[in-house]
Parts: structure tokens; C-alpha cells; sequence
């Protein structure tokens, strides 16, 4: 029984989060980084590409490293290695390309445009019901 959270961007710099669960995440377990998915498993008409993502603990996945469990690999730049100075190797621990039942977080690119999210999502940090919630949690931690 396999979770996914979906984090997926189009073009425009968009993105959506889903959360896949059971039979519909099962149809992501195998695909490796770069693959082409039919978009209609998580209600998108179109395509989405694998680009990344990561296990339960943060570890992220890397496109050249082969199969879907956890590596120590020697690394000089790119994804699990951020700031290397020149010349500098290190031994990061890292997850294959495959995307297996540990993964948690998959990113993907839609081909599509996403569309713009429902109407009053922002209005309610403008609420007044929204400035009493944020007082009433200013007094916690002292004692009256």
C-alpha cells in the first residue's frame, strides 16, 4: 500500500500538490526519473514527466544512480550535494531512480497548464476571522 504526495509544476511556473493512495499510487511504483505517465491517474488530461522526489526522511532520488534503494555514492555537484567547492568529493547517501514504497514525495512536470485554484481561497487572510484566530493564539505560553 503504496502514499505519494504529488508535487506537480507546469510551464507557466504553477504548481499543485495531490496525494495518491492505494491503487492510484500503485501505477507510479517502478516508473523511474524521466518517464512519461499518463496524467488521468492523478485528474489531469495530458502527460506528466517524473523529474525527482524523495523518501520519509528527506533522502533524495537522483537520476543516475540505478534501482530505487538507499546508496552511499560519491558525488562533486548536482542533485544531494548543493555547494561543493571545486575539486571536492563527497560520500552522500542518496536513492536510486526508481520510485518504490518508501518514496514520499514525487515532483513531476505537467506538459498542460494547470488552472488558477477556486475563488476564496485568499480572501480569508483578510477576514477578520482570520486576525481573531491569530490573537487568540498570541497568549499561549504565559500564565495568567
Amino acid at each position: 500500500m503504496a502514499t505519494f504526495k504529488l508535487a506537480i509544476s507546469d510551464s507557466r511556473g504553477r504548481s499543485a500538490t495531490r496525494e495518491l493512495k492505494d491503487a492510484e499510487a500503485n501505477q507510479l511504483v517502478g516508473a523511474a526519473i524521466g518517464a512519461e505517465l499518463d496524467g488521468a491517474a492523478v485528474g489531469l488530461a495530458g502527460k506528466i514527466r517524473v523529474t525527482g522526489g524523495s523518501d520519509k526522511s528527506g533522502v533524495p532520488m537522483r537520476g543516475d544512480v540505478h534501482g530505487g534503494s538507499r546508496k552511499y555514492v560519491l558525488l562533486s555537484r548536482g542533485v544531494g550535494l548543493p555547494h561543493a567547492p571545486r575539486g571536492r568529493r563527497v560520500r552522500k547517501l542518496v536513492r536510486g531512480r526508481e520510485i518504490t514504497e518508501e518514496v514520499f514525495q514525487v515532483n513531476c512536470r505537467y506538459d498542460g497548464e494547470l488552472e488558477e485554484p477556486g475563488g476564496d481561497a485568499g480572501s480569508a487572510a483578510g477576514s477578520p476571522e482570520g486576525s481573531a484566530k491569530d490573537d487568540a493564539g498570541a497568549g499561549k505560553g504565559k500564565k495568567a
